[in-house]
């Protein structure tokens, strides 16, 4: 049985559609805060168990009968290193035989406030003894959206990675990427990016192509950034963490030259400029 934590979340459900292509729906685990919000997985036969990080017995009877555990990592900032420990326990004592983990890329040195707790997750996870992948994920195509949608209404978007080049890759890519670890029960520790990595000024120009009008990026100080999008109503810690990575992107951490994700998926990840034009057609 291989079991999902976090199944209904954004990349949750599309690593359950990618493993749908590779094994028997009976033998998926869609573990999930809320049952009721997986009803569509339930129907198409993928076992459906309530797991919630804060309640340790959830995880046990969630992990019943669990062969191999993908943790998708939590975004209760503040609260997840002691989910991950829950976690890793109720494997344990479940027997799981393999666990994958979906990280950050660059985990090892990335110095990223959003890294830290991938970080210990590893440690943890290594420290187990259960064979192992980590999926150091960069980020996400769908990150930009918001970029995309202002600067093709306003001609213009704002950020503070200046000309960091950022490695990323459509969540679908990621997810296909992990489906692939899964079922194949792949140890080891794979850094994750794009086929094709971007700078923010290039985004810039991938929208102002797509819309025919120009597309201006500016570059923030990232104290300027953090501000600039709290008022705009983005919660503060929030806005820290984002003007932080893109700190940390201006300096390349976001960018790796790895071809893990295209032998994972086998063949080139989505583009950016077609997640561009994915978002402008709406």
């Amino acid at each position: 049985m291989i079991t999902v934590t976090g199944a209904t979340g954004q990349l949750g459900r599309h690593v359950i559609e990618a493993l749908l292509a590779r094994v028997p729906a009976s033998e998926i685990t869609a573990a999930v805060r809320d049952p009721a919000k997986a009803a569509d997985l339930a129907a198409k036969g993928v076992r459906v168990v309530a797991a919630d990080y804060n309640k340790p017995e959830s995880l046990a009877a969630a992990f019943k009968a669990t062969n191999r555990l993908l943790i998708i990592s939590g975004n209760e900032f503040g609260q997840r290193v002691e989910q991950y420990e829950r976690i890793i326990a109720a494997a344990k004592a479940a027997g799981v035989k393999f666990i994958a983990y979906t990280s950050i890329v660059n985990a090892d040195g990335n110095p990223m406030y959003l890294g830290a707790d991938h970080k210990v997750a590893e440690r943890l996870i290594a420290a187990s003894g259960i064979p192992h992948a980590f999926l150091r994920n960069s980020w996400y195509n769908e990150n930009y959206v918001t970029s995309i949608q202002g600067g093709a209404a306003h001609g213009a978007f704002i950020g503070a990675s200046g000309t960091g080049k950022i490695s990323s890759a459509a969540r679908k890519d990621y997810a296909e990427a992990a489906a692939a670890v899964m079922a194949g029960a792949k140890t080891g520790t794979f850094e994750l990016g794009g086929s094709g990595a971007f700078t923010l000024p290039d985004l810039a120009e991938m929208i102002g192509k797509a819309t025919g009008k120009p597309v201006a990026f500016h570059n923030l100080a990232p104290a300027d950034y953090a501000a600039q999008l709290k008022g705009y109503g983005v919660p503060e810690g929030m806005a820290e963490a984002l003007a932080d990575s893109d700190r940390h992107a201006a300096e390349g951490w976001l960018f790796t030259e790895s071809k893990d994700l295209e032998t994972l998926i086998g063949g080139k990840s989505t583009p950016m400029a077609e997640t561009v034009r994915a978002v402008l057609a709406g």
